[in-house]
């Protein structure tokens, strides 16, 4: 049965909170529309021409008290949905430890997913039901914007620059991604579909599409790109990257951050945004230097790198 309505399903735990501020905001608009055009028929009709309607001044402290009446309302509206909206956005600043961790690379006009087990899609994209998802998210040439109206979730993708974008799926099924930036001649065909599934049908997908030479391929750009002149054979130059996946860095200015795959994309194209803590900011960026893919593949290798042991 086809759904009749201006909204789809709401099909992630966070679409709820957007669903409920966004009918309030309608509810008051209405409310408002209401009064301003009821004050028009109401005085259009007792102050017509004719009517024995007093017409006599008003004492000039009853405006002044109605316009300080009416400003101080619609400012603690404004206030009270800015800060419900602050407080409904607020959980998106923060991922969860342990979020399922997803690449995404947007190119004109497609989606490109690639998922911790080195499973990639394009224009495609299982993700496991109750599951808190976390998108990192780069652009290959011109801005685009990720939406799944499903979800309620929406976020511009840069060139050169990792955004990131979390929610948690909560409900089966198939729903459309779009971009929501004009990217150019075909952006209106620049689509896609997200795949909610158990997590163990996740999990049988996701082995079934691994791809286990990527670590493999990374090997060969960390050995390509010169990344082992200083990371393996000068420890007084940079920092050693053997089970740094997953643990604390110290960085200057008393930071810490942890090693997740956006860390070390970062550290990757942009390596002056977190400085290790007693190492000089040495390192140059790739960014333009490895492709999309290559840093992909760089990020799947460091992950493997264990003390004693190389993929």
């Amino acid at each position: 049965m086809n759904q009749l309505f201006l909204f789809p399903p709401a099909a992630s735990l966070e679409a709820k909170g957007v669903d409920q501020l966004y009918f309030v905001m309608l509810g008051l608009s209405f409310a408002i529309l209401a009064l301003v055009f009821g004050l028009i028929v109401v005085f259009a009709w007792r102050y017509r021409a004719g009517s024995g309607a007093r017409r006599s001044k008003l004492p000039g402290f009853y405006a002044h008290e109605m316009e300080i009446g009416w400003t101080l309302a619609t400012l603690l509206v404004f206030l009270g949905i800015y800060g419900w909206s602050v407080e409904a956005r607020q959980v998106h600043w923060a991922p969860p430890h342990g979020a399922l961790n997803v690449r995404v690379v947007a190119k004109q006009w497609m989606w490109k997913f690639e998922h911790p087990s080195g499973a990639r899609e394009i224009d495609a994209l299982h993700l496991p039901l109750g599951v808190p998802v976390r998108l990192d998210m780069t652009s290959q040439d011109v801005i685009h914007s990720f939406y799944v109206p499903a979800f309620r979730e929406k976020q511009d993708v840069l060139p050169d620059r990792i955004v990131t974008l979390w929610f948690t799926p909560s409900r089966l099924g198939q729903y459309a991604i779009r971009c929501a930036e004009y990217c150019g001649t075909n952006h209106s065909l620049m689509g896609g579909e997200v795949y909610v599934v158990t997590p163990a049908e996740y999990a049988r997908w996701a082995d079934r599409n691994a791809d286990r030479s990527l670590p493999a391929a990374g090997a060969r750009s960390f050995a390509a790109l010169g990344c082992a002149g200083c990371h393996e054979a000068r420890a007084d130059l940079a920092p050693r990257l053997a089970d740094l996946y997953g643990s604390k860095v110290a960085l200057e200015g008393n930071r810490s951050v942890l090693a997740d795959d956006a860390y070390l994309e970062r550290s990757i194209l942009d390596p002056r945004a977190d400085i290790v803590k007693g190492y000089l900011p040495i390192m140059p960026s790739y960014r333009g230097v490895a492709t999309p893919e290559e840093v992909s593949a760089l990020v799947a290798y460091l992950k493997t790198m264990k003390s004693g042991r190389t993929p």
